[in-house]
């Protein structure tokens, strides 16, 4: 292919030794074209072909013929991610250098690499790049055009550039024309492996963050979700320089116009809980509160899918089709159908979708303040109430805490239930110190009047395996209540352990599940497990010992008896 040539809505570009040839269908984009042309020769990279910008059924096309998936039933594209079946922390770096050094919260979370060692891995993956096609997005990480980032998405695979165009903010004609990338990602996947002797990284994956350069690279990994949380992280460091609360949660809007946040670790509820009949979406993952208010950084969703059924969680099954992708799931050979339950491969089976696959969301992205915010923890001990209010500093208590469970079986190793905290409810993807955030949480909820819920989406009556996991149509009727303001008149009691207020009545609930000892057939046994989560909580919280952490938080800390 040489030259520029129209598909449909889409442009293919031929080798980058002709991307400045322009025939008369393609004047309008010249400038842009010029550009990409530029930019990706200082980078090094001058691969057989380049695909820019191409819709959904080139991409699924392109994916197709090279072998990277096929359509399941449904017609959602099915890959796979290869010996990466999540997001691998462990091996992520952000480069040491002068402009972001005094910033960045180092530790285990964000580990320093040199300016030298990413320049030669970038070195690396362009050579590796320039031994074949690459396919290119160009598209935004953020609904409102005031704090929106201009990105670049560089990948090796058609697969990979579906996700990106499905993941972000997809640009109109018009911005295409002009566009200019502030943030670069280039992603050689998982076909391109690192040598650690060679490359001076610890394994054959390298994910390095470069806030100086803006680029992100991204090496051994076909894991799409590293596309998507590498820009989280991005936007996580900007943003609160301009005044905007980056949150790792879902978001929703009710008919009265009024907006909610769903905070929550992986497998808490809070793609299926923001997916509500009778509210539109914002988005499922990623938000920034402005001065303005909410808005989502993402186009579309990537929704946990492993035990999805159709009965439960009917918008999210439906938005599974053509123009979506399934990663790592197991599909019948005889019929072509996703078996959901099937976690052979991995129990983080994923797909991603556009948002606008969910009916009536909010397809600008944008919503008002919200009134009110729930943090979800799947509490596998069996502990939490279901429902509980926060005050303003119990909710920062608990926002820096950011509690959920793993349960037994999920990993190696695992045999009983195994608390997880994670600060801010995202800590793999806070280049800043956690107080930045919980600051901005406090202070908005605080400016515009926001309620902050906890939620137990886990066990009661007993932990994990011998408890039963609270209903779901239960916490569909506690948040309903919490939303519609059928709480705002109960009357609340401190829990004995966790301080937080619970409610002595909800709607549609019944007395007994709102309290969680006296769903134990042994208190004894309930106060113990109580007291070893309450322990665990103080446990964490020694790891923010010598940060000025104001007194009043400190005294939202649970209590042993």
């Amino acid at each position: 292919m040489n030259g520029i040539q129209e598909v449909g809505s889409s442009i293919l570009l031929g080798s980058t030794a002709s991307l400045g040839f322009v025939d008369d269908r393609c004047l309008g984009f010249k400038g842009v074209f010029v550009s990409l042309s530029e930019d990706l020769s200082k980078l090094g990279i001058s691969p057989k072909k380049v695909f820019y910008n191409l819709g959904v059924e080139e991409l699924v096309d392109e994916a197709l013929k090279r072998g990277e998936g096929f359509l399941a039933s449904n017609g959602a594209l099915v890959v796979s991610t290869g010996e990466r079946t999540g997001r691998s922390p462990k091996d992520r770096y952000i480069v040491k250098e002068a402009s972001s050094e005094g910033e960045i919260w180092w530790g285990e979370i964000n580990k320093p690499t040199s300016e030298d060692r990413f320049l030669h891995l970038l070195r690396r993956i362009s050579e590796y790049l320039n031994s074949g096609d690459v396919f290119v997005f160009d598209g935004f990480a953020g609904a409102d055009r005031d704090y929106s980032l201009r990105i670049r998405v560089v990948t090796r695979k058609a697969w990979h550039s579906l996700f990106a165009r499905t993941l972000f903010i997809r640009p109109s004609a018009d911005e295409l024309k002009t566009f200019s990338p502030q943030f670069t990602v280039i992603d050689a996947s998982d076909d391109f492996r690192l040598d650690p002797n060679r490359d001076g990284f610890g394994s054959e994956v390298s994910i390095v963050l470069n806030f100086k350069d803006r680029m992100l690279l991204i090496a051994g990994s076909g894991y799409g979700g590293e596309i998507k949380k590498g820009i989280f992280s991005v936007m996580n460091y900007l943003l609160p320089k301009q005044g905007v609360f980056p949150m790792h949660c879902s978001a929703n809007v009710g008919k009265s116009g009024d907006t909610a946040l769903f905070f929550g670790l992986s497998g808490t509820g809070k793609t299926s809980l923001s997916a509500d009949p009778e509210r539109s979406l914002i988005g499922d993952d990623e938000h920034g509160w402005s001065p303005k208010g909410v808005f989502n950084f993402e186009g579309g969703c990537y929704a946990k899918c492993i035990n999805l059924s159709k009965e439960k969680e009917p918008q999210i099954y439906n938005a599974i089709r053509f123009g979506s992708i399934c990663e790592n799931v197991v599909v019948s050979k005889s019929s072509g159908d996703i078996d959901f339950s099937d976690s052979s491969i991995t129990e983080n089976t994923r797909a991603t979708y556009p948002v606008e696959y969910i009916p009536n969301c909010i397809t600008s992205g944008i919503g008002g303040h919200p009134k009110n915010i729930f943090f979800l923890a799947c509490d596998a001990f069996g502990v939490l109430p279901p429902i509980a209010r926060l005050t303003p500093q119990m909710a920062m208590y608990h926002f820096l805490s950011g509690y959920t469970a793993k349960l037994a079986g999920t990993e190696v190793g695992i045999l009983e239930p195994v608390a997880v905290f994670s600060p801010c409810f995202g800590a793999p993807f806070l280049p800043l110190h956690p107080m930045t955030y919980a600051r901005m949480l406090g202070d908005n909820m605080k400016k515009h009047g926001a309620k902050c819920w906890l939620v137990n989406t886990g066990w009661v009556g007993g932990g994990y395996g011998e408890g039963e996991r609270i209903k779901i149509e239960y916490t569909r009727a506690m948040l309903r209540a919490a939303l519609n303001g059928d709480l705002d008149d109960v009357e609340f009691s401190p829990h004995p352990f966790f301080k937080v207020l619970v409610p002595r009545a909800c709607p549609g609930v019944p007395p007994s599940v709102l309290d969680p000892e006296g769903l134990w057939r042994e208190k004894d046994r309930y106060r113990a497990a109580a007291n070893k989560l309450a322990s665990l909580f103080g446990e964490n919280f020694k790891k923010f010992k010598g940060e000025v952490i104001p007194s009043d938080i400190l005294e939202a800390q649970p209590c042993t008896l």
